[in-house]
């Protein structure tokens, strides 16, 4: 049984991007011990606390390491991934030399209400898990645009073609992440 973490780089209540995710989780096999690790309640990351970390951090980093692949969702904040996403992976790969997220496979995942699909999101993010040692899934590429027009009011994905899209994604990273898993 794979451990899959995800974490949505949204903290608002009915998030889109938490719609996204729940539908490419929806794609994942009938075993998959899924997690949704929460990034909204971490401290912004400071490295005078490195030798006597807060205890959100060590769950935090606990969590991720407990993982064996770890699926992104974000919206795009001002040309960019958004403040608490880029937090936790702050926190996560911190102290120096220590960081959980080195080897674990990533899906990566951007949604916007406008046509850009959180384009730029999805691509600092993948710069960040470069550096972050994590093996990336590649195709399909994730942009979904107009998710306000593809989700409901709660922010779950309601428009059948695009279900099915994510999920297939899903699958496919569940294979994708079986590469690397030992």
């Amino acid at each position: 049984m794979t451990k899959y973490g995800v974490i949505v780089g949204s903290i608002r209540k009915n998030s889109y991007s938490k719609g996204v995710a729940d539908a490419i989780v929806a794609g994942l096999p009938a075993d998959a011990d899924v997690t949704y690790l929460n990034i909204a309640d971490l401290p912004l990351y400071n490295q005078d606390l490195d030798e006597n970390s807060p205890a959100a951090y060590t769950t935090f980093r606990k969590a991720v390491a407990e993982q064996d692949a770890i699926i992104f969702v974000t919206p795009e904040h001002n040309r960019s991934i958004p403040a608490a996403l880029k937090n936790a992976l702050d926190v996560a790969s911190r102290p120096w030399g220590q960081s959980v997220w080195g080897g674990k496979p990533a899906l990566v995942a951007s949604q916007s209400i406008s046509g850009i699909s959180g384009v730029l999101a999805n691509h600092v993010l993948r710069q960040s898990l470069v550096f972050l040692d994590m093996p990336t899934m590649q195709q399909p590429e994730l942009y979904i645009a107009n998710t306000d027009k593809l989700a409901d009011e709660t922010g779950k994905i309601t428009n059948e073609s695009t279900q099915s899209f994510l999920a297939g994604a899903g699958k496919q990273f569940s294979e994708f992440a079986a590469k690397f898993i030992n």
